[in-house]
């Protein structure tokens, strides 16, 4: 997908939002024109869903950690990507943030 500098630049910091849990309907709701923001905030509501439906496994000792740290870590990668102006694909989420259509 091409995106503009400009919307790289200027919507990186709301972009990063899009990987902290609620707060990736930020961008949904108020950045519907920058490609950059939307595709990051894709990410993270299907990131942030996998987390609800995930939820009763991080209670499970050593398999939950594992599974929460992979979150986090993942989340974390959203968030230093988006701040450097990469549209990074997340693994095997980012194919299917490219089929939502909002």
């Amino acid at each position: 997908m091409e995106v503009d500098k400009k919307d790289i630049e200027e919507n990186s910091v709301v972009a990063a939002l899009g990987y902290i849990y609620i707060l990736c309907l930020l961008p949904l709701l108020f950045k519907r024109k920058s490609k950059f923001a939307q595709w990051h905030a894709k990410q993270g509501l299907l990131l942030f869903g996998v987390e609800i439906l995930l939820g009763w496994f991080f209670a499970v000792p050593i398999v939950g950690w594992a599974l929460g740290i992979l979150v986090m870590l993942l989340a974390l990668l959203g968030v230093v990507n988006a701040l450097n102006g990469n549209f990074w694909e997340m693994p095997f989420l980012g194919r299917y943030a490219k089929k939502l259509k909002f």
